[in-house]
């Protein structure tokens, strides 16, 4: 079976999801209880860094459509950064760059919560 991981590291307010491996259907599970307890822990800011993710399916895509309503009613978002080229097309193909903010660098998607924070502010 295919490997693949998580590991959160927090960054101010914002916290950052790594993703390393293979995320399909037999490995979403730990994406979903990665998300899960940020959620009970009631962290809404979260940015995922897919560097290292080799590959994702639809049922990969389903974790991050699964959660972002109940992070966006609680003034949060996911923010998307990192990504191949290879995992940004699939991304692109199903439209999710009209849902989600996709960033080159992990930097500049924590920067777009500062910015957001100051203009709740």
């Amino acid at each position: 079976m295919a490997e693949f991981s998580t590991t959160i590291k927090e960054h101010d307010d914002v916290s950052i999801i790594y993703l390393k491996g293979y995320l399909d259907a037999h490995t979403t599970p730990v994406l979903e209880n990665t998300f899960a307890n940020l959620i009970e822990k009631e962290k809404y800011k979260i940015a995922v860094n897919f560097k290292d993710l080799a590959y994702i399916s639809s049922a990969g895509l389903g974790v991050f459509m699964a959660f972002i309503e109940k992070i966006r009613d609680n003034k949060g978002d996911i923010k998307f950064t990192s990504m191949s080229d290879k995992v940004y097309n699939i991304f692109d193909l199903l439209g999710f760059p009209l849902l989600y903010e996709i960033f080159k660098s992990e930097e500049e998607a924590v920067n777009k919560f500062k910015e957001n924070k100051k203009v709740e502010d």
